[in-house]
């Protein structure tokens, strides 16, 4: 159990340096607007994994709607309410809805179904 809890974390580990990588280096109309946005449900799952390995059975659904509750909460501006002027909350929390975040969040959590499934598989 260990040794899982350990891959889930080198994965997000390697998602988490990928997402900083894009963040900094990479500046164009689809890798970090689209790209960025499915890594970031798969790498908030994996961290999250990490500590709940097998406690919560639907943790990759829940992972999805909290960043729509997010995404949600940026087209009524309380993302900015509760950022104040903390600029790392605000690149956290984001601050400009937009469908298309919600539709990559979705993605993303396909992704992490079918891996998983996968995994299953392979176990």
């Amino acid at each position: 159990m260990k040794s899982k809890r350990v891959k889930y974390f080198i994965g997000f580990i390697i998602v988490f340096l990928i997402e900083v990588f894009i963040a900094v280096y990479v500046h164009d109309n689809f890798i970090r607007p689209y790209i960025g946005d499915i890594l970031i449900i798969i790498c908030i799952y994996l961290f999250a994994k990490t500590i709940f390995l097998n406690k919560l059975k639907h943790l990759s659904l829940y992972v999805l709607i909290l960043a729509i509750v997010v995404e949600v909460m940026q087209y009524f501006n309380l993302a900015n309410l509760i950022a104040n002027n903390n600029r790392v909350m605000k690149i956290i929390l984001g601050s400009t809805f937009d469908i298309k975040d919600i539709i990559c969040y979705v993605i993303g959590y396909i992704i992490i179904l079918l891996t998983e499934k996968i995994i299953r598989r392979k176990d």
